[in-house]
């Protein structure tokens, strides 16, 4: 006969599952709001995965730890930054989550989202946070070198870089090898962000 899930287990599967009233029924027995599986994964996390923001915004309002990481590093903010999920971070960033907890290659969340070409995320991270522009991840490379190198030079990555730029990322800080974004971006024959990136200089 299997084992019936214990009390940390359904509110962990509540969560994931968006069923808010399971994780209301959890809380009122009095499970840990801040429990974690086996990757250290907290139920906010688990209801940020699957797009719960609605049990997201509930967990918040029970005090839960918002910035908590997984074993991957991943919490909400990051999550939302990762996967291009602008409600998410936005609940996030209103609810005071901490701007400089790190991915696992020491970037911020705004690393990731310039990466990835998530421009509506960059946008409002920039225009609504104090979020650190010319943070330096464990690769070496800045925001606005990860959307040169990353990127295909095309109009997103012309306007995330213009973004950036505007909002006082160091066009002369170079990557690990000492070459500076506008020769990036030359390098790979990106003119159109090549001339973005000149008229910063």
């Amino acid at each position: 006969m299997s084992t019936p899930p214990s009390l940390d287990e359904r509110y962990l599967a509540a969560a994931a599952a968006g069923d808010l009233a399971g994780v209301r029924a959890a809380l009122d027995e009095g499970v840990d709001k801040d429990v974690q599986d086996r990757e250290e994964a907290s139920a906010i996390l688990a209801a940020a995965r699957g797009g719960h923001h609605d049990v997201v915004r509930a967990l918040i309002a029970e005090g839960v730890d918002i910035d908590a990481q997984d074993q991957t590093c991943f919490n909400p903010f990051i999550h939302g930054c990762i996967h291009d999920d602008l409600e998410l971070v936005t609940i996030m960033v209103e609810a005071g989550t901490d701007l400089k907890r790190l991915t696992r290659f020491g970037g911020n969340g705004l690393t990731p989202a310039a990466e990835k070409g998530h421009l509506e995320i960059v946008r409002y991270l920039l225009e609504n946070t104090t979020i650190n522009v010319n943070l330096t991840n464990t690769l070496g490379w800045t925001a606005l070198i990860e959307t040169i190198i990353l990127g295909d030079g095309g109009p997103v990555r012309q306007q995330t870089a213009e973004l950036l730029l505007q909002h006082g990322a160091k066009p002369g800080m170079t990557d690990e090898w000492g070459v500076a974004p506008v020769d990036l971006a030359r390098k790979r024959g990106f003119d159109d962000l090549a001339a973005v990136i000149e008229r910063y200089l």
